[in-house]
């Protein structure tokens, strides 16, 4: 559970220019799982104990930070992310911090599920990062408050020890705990400022609510549907098409290059769980000169099931939300769209419930996590 590469130390002083120029990043191992502090899943930062010089709510903000060196107000720079107030020791013989002094910030998930990386992102932040970082994660049903959540018998498991973090860097780090949370609970040591926060992982939904709907889009990614893979993520990431709600703007779906070849584009979902599909959305919202010209949908049983399809290839409308009831139900575990030839949609529904066999298999997987 270290940083993946580690960066540490100050970065150079803003010099004019582009700031992301100096910008230490990587490549991240576990950034195809979706972000379950995505703020478009109902994510939030419901507590802080300090934001003196910026707001906790830029965590979870989806943009990358922005920088503006002339951006003061009458409390001193004004920054893109969460910021606290330098802190001091106890008298002039000690004014310095102690080991234990740090600040935080509770987070509740917008999907609970199993946690497999984070990203603490110090952008802009060059000489006033934390020091060091640590991450933890608790599970609590229901809408706890911020004061439900600090009291004394919830149990909170480290997911990033205490770690020393960089200025201006996606300070990343890989989690390889099984469990299901719901809440995390961010530490800077012993002040300073972060950017945002990513918490990469696979959602875990509550099999009793989903029971509870019936119906419901089981390739959601809120109730535990996932991307597996896409042939083409050049302009936006595929995962824009599983969630929540419409889109609101061209870059909220997915589209992919022009092709010059023969070919077609797809994405490849992975279900929550096997289930009955008896329903279909394809929606080009706001693709209005460049949406799929044609889609069709298959969906297979099982990692070793035959493909087969269930829409055939049929024409799609710029600008529109296109529903399809099929004529039998689908058992599946997997779905795979495939558009001609090339463009984008923005939204894959597939309105169905779980089989018997998923229900249980979801039920099993929920407990063995702590659900």
């Amino acid at each position: 559970m270290t940083a993946i590469p580690s960066f540490t130390g100050d970065a150079n002083p803003y010099g004019g220019g582009d700031p992301y120029a100096d910008y230490r990043t990587a490549d991240f191992p576990f950034t195809h799982h979706a972000d379950l502090a995505d703020r478009r899943l109902g994510a939030g930062v419901i507590a802080a104990n300090d934001e003196f010089f910026a707001q906790r709510e830029n965590l979870l903000v989806p943009e990358r930070a922005e920088f503006d060196p002339e951006h003061f107000g009458h409390k001193g720079k004004i920054m893109d992310g969460w910021e606290t107030r330098r802190r001091r020791g106890a008298s002039a013989e000690h004014p310095w911090p102690t080991a234990d002094d740090h600040d935080w910030a509770l987070i509740r998930l917008g999907a609970p599920g199993v946690v497999r990386g984070i990203v603490v992102d110090t952008a802009h932040f060059r000489g006033n990062y934390p020091q060091a970082v640590s991450v933890e994660g608790t599970s609590v049903a229901g809408s706890p408050s911020p004061e439900d959540l600090l009291a004394d018998d919830v149990k909170w498991t480290t997911l990033v020890p205490r770690t020393p973090v960089g200025g201006h860097a996606a300070n990343g780090f890989a989690v390889d705990v099984e469990q299901r949370f719901t809440h995390l609970r961010v530490n800077q040591h012993p002040d300073g400022g972060i950017a945002r926060l990513r918490v990469y992982g696979e959602v875990v939904p509550d099999p009793k609510w989903l029971a509870a709907l019936g119906t419901f889009d089981v390739v959601a990614l809120e109730n535990g549907g996932g991307v597996e893979d896409a042939s083409d993520r050049f302009y936006s990431p595929a995962t824009n098409t599983i969630q929540p709600g419409r889109s609101r703007k061209m870059d909220d779906g997915w589209e992919t290059r022009r092709r010059r070849d023969q070919g077609n584009d797809w994405i490849r979902y992975r279900l929550a769980e096997q289930s009955e599909i008896r329903a279909i959305e394809i929606d080009t919202a706001y693709l209005k000169g460049n949406s799929a010209g044609w889609a069709s949908v298959s969906v297979k049983d099982g990692e070793s099931g035959e493909w087969r399809e269930i829409l055939p290839r049929t024409r799609l409308q710029p600008d529109t939300n296109h529903r399809f009831v099929l004529p039998e139900a689908a058992v599946a575990t997997h779905a795979r769209v495939d558009i001609y030839p090339d463009g984008g949609i923005s939204r894959l529904r597939l309105h169905g419930s779980l089989t018997a066999e998923g229900a249980a298999r979801l039920t099993a997987r929920h407990q063995e996590l702590g659900g």
